[in-house]
């Protein structure tokens, strides 16, 4: 027969409750509550994913669009530089082919015509004479440029005046150095044609 002192402790120990778990435990042994709460969130990543990918598409066709406008219809001011940077290119070409045509040109010079030439190039009005003249006729300072421009126009219509007397000289059948006469005839003829300015002033009666 069993002892009981023995046998009690044992039942006792068979008896007791078992230990509930945490909820620590518990929270951590339910894999479908993590999964539930997880799923909405990846969704949500993979939708802002997508809306970014859309809006840098769309931004990438605006700006292409926006390119294909500009280089159709370019603004004001690219269109006049556009212009002013081909009538520069324009102008530089024909610089060019007048220099080529004068390099030509005074190649084909003989001896004295060369010399003529180089007396042309060299002669010029003094440009203290023409500013005093400028000054007494304005009654106001000049700047050099505007001497420098009126130095270069007095010289070509003195040319002008001297290539017409020459015409003269030959056609009147004598030789040269110019006369007055010449020089007067010449400055008559270009009068007649309005190549000179008249300085009288007339008085219009009718209009």
């Amino acid at each position: 027969m069993a002892d009981p002192a023995r046998v009690k402790p044992v039942v006792g120990v068979s008896e007791a409750p078992a230990e509930r778990p945490t909820q620590s435990e518990g929270s951590r042994d339910a894999p479908g509550s993590s999964g539930k709460v997880s799923e909405p969130a990846a969704v949500q990543s993979t939708t802002r994913e997508q809306g970014k990918a859309r809006s840098a598409e769309e931004a990438a066709a605006a700006g292409e669009e926006e390119d294909g406008s500009s280089s159709l219809h370019p603004p004001p001011a690219k269109k006049l530089k556009v212009e002013h940077d081909k009538k520069k290119e324009k102008r530089h070409k024909v610089d060019e082919d007048e220099i080529q045509k004068m390099q030509v040109l005074v190649s084909s010079f003989s001896e004295e015509q060369l010399n003529r030439y180089e007396m042309y190039r060299r002669a010029a009005f003094p440009k203290a004479a023409i500013k005093r003249l400028i000054q007494s006729i304005t009654g106001s300072s000049v700047s050099q440029n505007v001497v420098i421009a009126m130095s270069g126009i007095a010289k070509v219509f003195a040319g002008e005046i001297v290539e017409e007397a020459l015409d003269v000289c030959e056609k009147w059948g004598d030789t040269p150095p110019l006369q007055p006469k010449h020089m007067r005839e010449a400055v008559r003829r270009l009068k007649s044609r309005e190549q000179v300015p008249n300085t009288k002033h007339k008085k219009i009666l009718f209009h």
